[in-house]
């Protein structure tokens, strides 16, 4: 697989930060996240999500590096998801660590947007 550097934001892993790497593999956007994902860190996922300039664009989030998600992050999931839908793209989250993908499953946002267990799965799937 063709890799390419995108975007790289801090590197924080401090309680209470984000940080999102962005990289392309193979045409589809790679957004891995690590830290807390929550309403005053989520403005840094938002952007990195905003690929408005590419033609139905296709996004994985790589999640496996996210401690904590609130509400927050789960809307800029379901906006990102419902925009590049739209587009003609599609999102997919992988490897939500065993907290995220309890949030994910109460709120059933597992059945909206496609969910993988490993980045890989998530680029193949």
């Amino acid at each position: 697989m063709a890799e390419e550097e995108v975007t790289d934001t801090e590197q924080a892993v401090q309680p209470g930060e984000l940080s999102v790497v962005a990289t392309v593999t193979d045409g589809i956007h790679v957004l891995t996240v690590a830290g807390e994902l929550d309403h005053q860190t989520g403005d840094t996922l938002h952007q990195a999500l905003d690929v408005s300039s590419v033609p139905r664009p296709r996004v994985v989030v790589d999640l496996a590096r996210v401690t904590f998600m609130d509400s927050s992050g789960l809307n800029i999931l379901i906006i990102a998801h419902r925009t590049l839908t739209e587009a003609g793209g599609w999102l997919r989250l992988a490897a939500p660590g065993q907290s995220v993908q309890r949030i994910l499953q109460l709120v059933g946002l597992e059945t909206v947007i496609d969910c993988h267990e490993t980045l890989q799965q998530a680029l193949t799937g």
